[in-house]
């Protein structure tokens, strides 16, 4: 696809880019993936500050590396945030001016207190409750307020509102584009693989707005166009904590044996297109409404069967056959609601298989077993 390779050669270069931009006066905020963290913010500064979202893993020297900096117990993916700016060869994470960090929980927090106490790069944080409360909703729009002031201070650029509103309405392009293209999937026969769609939502924390947009638009273009291709394996949910970019071995093991990834449901790494912004009305308001309310909240929320019911639905939307559960190693919370999830699973006669990773290069192995036997037993049941 025309699309997909402009994209990959604009990635290619953008590290590049991003360096020279910043040589230029530019600065690079980068940030915890989770959701929480409104870029329209970033963006409304003008020119000078562009967003990065800390999305790499699936690497096992980040993690190694890791352990000289922090306990293991923390999930692998925080690990892997320190690691990678430790090693200094990952490109993206040597060019942050400013790490934002919206504190979820413990494992947030230990990316902030490293990159704060490892790095010279400046650290801002803002808490996340962990309930959709009114006091909470208050509390997470204070801290849009204070990440509005920082901003303001560290770049030097008032926020004004005619910006954020310009910003709010690119970014409601970008998720409606991102969510079109998703609900393709739910054809018979969907013209894009779980993979592609993946990479192409890792790119929306890094690439080009302006470049992406254009991406987006012609990709769906050339999708109505094509003829998809005939799918007779089982369709497949894959949902959990992180799918992290360059944690590709799940997508690569479950396409292998057959089955068709139709649609996920991440926590972190996959960027949120379900819900848009508002633009009427107060705008600071606005972005807490749709970045905090409305949300699919994530499995440290509590009361946490919001989560459970959205991924049941996009199963029965997508009909799917199976569910793949895959979580990282020490997210205990992911851990916890799988538990309940998969008696839910059973209640409902939906198949789910559950995976854990560390980035281990020896689980590939087991998990391959685990993952051929899964897709042949969906098959076998004639899902």
């Amino acid at each position: 696809m025309k699309a997909m390779e402009r994209l990959a050669e604009h990635l290619a270069k953008r590290p590049m880019e991003l360096r020279k931009k910043r040589d230029e006066g530019a600065k690079i905020m980068g940030y915890t993936p989770g959701g929480f963290m409104p870029e329209e913010l970033v963006y409304a500064c003008g020119a000078l500050p562009i967003p990065v979202g800390l999305i790499r893993g699936g690497d096992p020297e980040p993690v190694a590396i890791s352990g000289a900096y922090i306990p293991r117990f923390i999930d692998t993916f925080c690990r892997s945030q320190i690691g990678y700016r430790e090693s200094g060869e990952e490109p993206l994470y040597q060019t942050i001016d400013l790490l934002i960090a919206p504190i979820t929980d413990c494992n947030n927090r230990a990316i902030a207190d490293m990159w704060n106490f490892y790095t010279d790069v400046e650290v801002f944080r803002f808490g996340v409750p962990l309930g959709k409360t009114e006091h909470g909703y208050e509390y997470y729009l204070e801290g849009l307020y204070l990440l509005k002031e920082k901003l303001e201070k560290f770049t030097g650029v008032e926020i004004k509102d005619e910006k954020v509103r310009e910003e709010i309405t690119s970014s409601n392009k970008i998720r409606e584009l991102l969510k079109e293209i998703s609900l393709m999937r739910k054809s018979k026969r969907p013209p894009l693989s779980g993979a592609d769609f993946a990479r192409l939502n890792h790119a929306s924390f890094y690439a080009n707005k302006a470049v992406f947009a254009e991406v987006l638009e012609s990709l769906r273009d050339e999708l109505k166009e094509k003829e998809p291709p005939n799918i007779e394996g089982p369709r497949v949910l894959v949902t959990g904590s992180t799918l992290a970019m360059g944690d590709h071995k799940l997508y690569e093991l479950l396409e292998a044996a057959g089955a068709t990834i139709v649609i996920e449901e991440f926590c972190e790494g996959i960027r949120h297109y379900w819900e848009t912004v508002n633009i009427d009305g107060a705008l600071m308001e606005a972005l807490a409404n749709r970045y905090f309310r409305r949300r699919v909240p994530c499995a440290f929320f509590r009361p946490g069967r919001e989560r459970i019911d959205f991924v049941l639905k996009l199963a029965s939307n997508f009909n799917v056959d199976g569910i793949v559960w895959y979580q990282l190693m020490y997210r205990d919370s992911y851990d916890i609601e799988s538990f309940y999830f998969d008696k839910i699973c059973k209640e409902k006669d939906i198949p789910m298989l559950k995976l854990q990773s560390d980035y281990d290069m020896a689980e590939k192995g087991p998990m391959r077993t685990r993952v051929e036997t899964f897709v042949e037993t969906l098959k076998s049941k004639g899902r």
